[in-house]
């Protein structure tokens, strides 16, 4: 999911524009504008000490979960747990479902999810974590640009009371790919009749993705497999093209030097 960055042009904009936002999340203006600024301070520093300095105990992950299929990434079975983890390695991004997806509700799927709570974490793509260290401006926009995500997703979308876990998975340029928000605690007298049609409307927008993205894996198969035949024929009439040309070379070079023994015997 992608999520637009700060314009570091629009000063003026950016200073009203913190303002409305701190109102909004119930931070004091001058609290969310020394947090911007300490941040945009942090010339030389890494992309992770920005992180980790401005989220203390957030966990950091260098690999390329583009890998991860969104239909995956979607499975309420999906480990997201195992991101919460300073021993992480690559080998969660091979993680493959195996049987019926689990209701959200199970007391299994409950359970992974309590253990996140609270805690951040974040995946960089080695190629981004090398333009962040030649580019530490790209750094704080890319920091500025996670920071603005986490404050309006939850002035917008979180319940007040809620502890929410985040799980951001970054591309290539810095945008956000994909994430997971898990909240607990708050309202427990059950979902309002709104907040369950919106639930049931994020699962089948859910079920879409997943049916979306297994019909363009198969379009891209197939588009693979065409490409492949194209290249091949077009490689066998090279081939064939070439042999009659040579063929049709050495007949001619043949027929000449008949034609020329015949005359010097004449």
């Amino acid at each position: 999911m992608s999520i637009l960055g700060v314009n570091d042009v629009l000063g003026a904009y950016q200073y009203a524009n913190r303002a409305q936002k701190a109102a909004v999340s119930g931070t004091s203006f001058m609290e969310q504008l020394q947090k911007t600024e300490e941040t945009e301070k942090a010339t030389g520093m890494s992309f992770k000490d920005m992180w980790q300095s401005r989220f203390p105990g957030a966990y950091y992950h260098t690999m390329d979960a583009s890998n991860i299929p969104q239909g995956a990434w979607d499975r309420n079975d999906f480990p997201l747990e195992k991101f919460f983890q300073d021993d992480t390695d690559a080998s969660v991004l091979n993680w493959k479902p195996t049987g019926v997806e689990p209701e959200a509700t199970s007391s299994q799927v409950q359970s992974r999810w309590n253990s996140t709570l609270g805690q951040k974490s974040i995946i960089v793509p080695p190629e981004l974590e090398e333009k962040m260290k030649n580019d530490p401006e790209l750094a704080k926009r890319v920091m500025a640009n996670v920071e603005n995500f986490i404050t309006t997703y939850t002035a917008t979308s979180v319940r007040p009371g809620r502890v929410c876990s985040w799980l951001i998975s970054l591309d290539e340029n810095g945008e956000i790919e994909k994430y997971h928000v898990i909240g607990g605690g708050g309202n427990i007298s059950g979902p309002t009749e709104e907040e369950q049609r919106q639930f049931e409307a994020e699962q089948a927008a859910k079920r879409k993705r997943r049916e979306e993205y297994a019909r363009l894996n198969e379009e891209s198969a197939l588009k693979r497999k065409l490409q492949e035949q194209e290249e091949a024929e077009r490689y066998y009439k090279s081939s064939i093209a070439k042999k009659t040309v040579s063929a049709a070379y050495e007949a001619n070079v043949l027929t000449e030097t008949v034609i020329g023994n015949a005359s010097m015997l004449g």
